[in-house]
């Protein structure tokens, strides 16, 4: 089989696979709280069904990145589908809370060894003049599935009660590592080829770890990932739905359109946007779409009306689309010979950290300063970001002006 037919069957069932993963993760947002709410448990105390979901995500991602090594991708792919599935379905069976959480832990582990691994397959099969293309392909695949999940969720929950929607995560969990051991080839070889051709023996983690915190890049890279994921969950999903409620009158079915309109258009730009980076090069798209996406924070605050809630969504999502794959490519640019398993797993170690720190810090400011002061602080920690990126971060690949 050619390189390009493998990279784009490999890129298929990947996109398949961690869509259907993430298909099950959005059916039960529409009920967790719900769910959790039937523990009889305080609102603080229903919180941390989701955070300790993101906390699982944070802390297998770097033990992901070991594992694809050590047993191989499948192999990885294939456990994070069985412990999705056996969670999903614990979650589904519990009698307390601790034991839901718990059950959560376990679900939330196994959808991090599933995304990052995906993640680390595509780097392993991608060449560098066409990375950008094929990340976007995959966000587009992640953010649709996550997106349109909270339908069938809704679907099921309305007919056969609360757990229904565990239960058919549970199932799309099992999907998942089927397809993860049966149509995905594995890829480690390719890195561990990379690695051959490097004289020296292969350095332990903690090197590899060290080699990569001195490419200032990389470390920047990693940062624009955690204010993205930061933004996305401490702002978008915290705080904007509480200003179209509580100022603008907004009901949650408009919420939720102005939400799903912004996806549409990111959406529509994913594609184009993997091209922009692949042809202009990575740094030139991160740094305006990171400040576009500051930007949108900042059309939140001062919206006063839900015509300007919708505009500012769209920027949202035109602006996060455009940079959504951008960073991930210039991380797996910068992954020395034989390390895209650490590198990658690492990159998205760290985005997973601001998924879990994202919406307690901004909370914490929105209950001292409010709503809006939230968002600005977020908005003008981007735009800081940003500009470091441009002023330190070299350039990793562009095909403008070269041969």
């Amino acid at each position: 089989m050619s390189d390009r037919r493998l990279e784009n069957r490999v890129l298929i069932w990947v996109c398949l696979l961690v869509g259907v993963n993430q298909l099950g993760f959005g059916a039960i947002v529409p009920v967790l709280p719900q769910y959790a709410q039937s523990f009889g448990v305080s609102v603080s105390a229903i919180g941390m069904a989701t955070g300790i979901y993101g906390l699982a995500r944070f802390l297998l991602a770097a033990p992901a990145g070991g594992m694809a090594d050590r047993f191989g991708r499948r192999r990885a792919l294939a456990l994070g589908g069985l412990a999705t599935a056996a969670g999903n379905l614990w979650c589904a069976y519990a009698s307390s809370y601790p034991e839901f959480l718990t059950a959560r832990f376990l679900a939330g582990a196994g959808a991090g060894l599933i995304v990052t691994t995906g993640q680390i397959v595509l780097a392993d099969i991608s060449p560098i003049e066409r990375r950008g293309r094929i990340l976007s392909i995959y966000m587009s695949a992640f953010v649709f599935s996550v997106g349109i999940g909270p339908l069938p969720g809704g679907v099921l929950a309305e007919h056969f009660g609360l757990a229904a929607p565990f239960i058919g995560f549970a199932v799309a969990g099992s999907l998942s590592g089927l397809l993860s051991w049966f149509a995905i080839p594995e890829t480690s070889h390719t890195a561990h080829a990379a690695a051959a051709q490097v004289p020296g023996m292969r350095p332990s983690y903690g090197r590899q770890v060290q080699a990569l915190g001195r490419q200032p890049g990389f470390v920047l890279a990693c940062l624009v990932n955690l204010m993205n994921t930061a933004a996305r969950t401490g702002g978008l999903f915290s705080i904007v739905p509480l200003i179209g409620a509580s100022r603008l009158g907004m009901s949650v079915q408009d919420i939720g359109i102005a939400m799903a309109l912004g996806l549409v258009i990111g959406l529509v730009a994913a594609y184009p946007s993997g091209v922009l980076v692949d042809y202009f090069g990575r740094k030139a798209v991160i740094v305006p779409a990171t400040i576009a996406t500051g930007t949108a924070l900042l059309l939140f605050c001062i919206a006063d009306s839900p015509a300007g809630y919708i505009a500012a969504s769209l920027v949202w999502g035109l602006a996060s689309s455009i940079g959504g794959s951008a960073p991930t490519a210039y991380a797996a640019d910068a992954a020395p010979p034989g390390m895209n398993a650490t590198t990658l797993s690492l990159f998205r170690m760290i985005g997973d950290f601001g998924y879990v720190v994202g919406p307690i810090l901004m909370g914490v400011v929105a209950d001292l300063a409010g709503a809006n002061a939230a968002l600005e602080l977020m908005a003008a920690t981007m735009v800081v970001v940003a500009v470091l990126f441009a002023w330190i971060a070299p350039e990793t690949y562009r095909r403008r002006g070269t041969g």
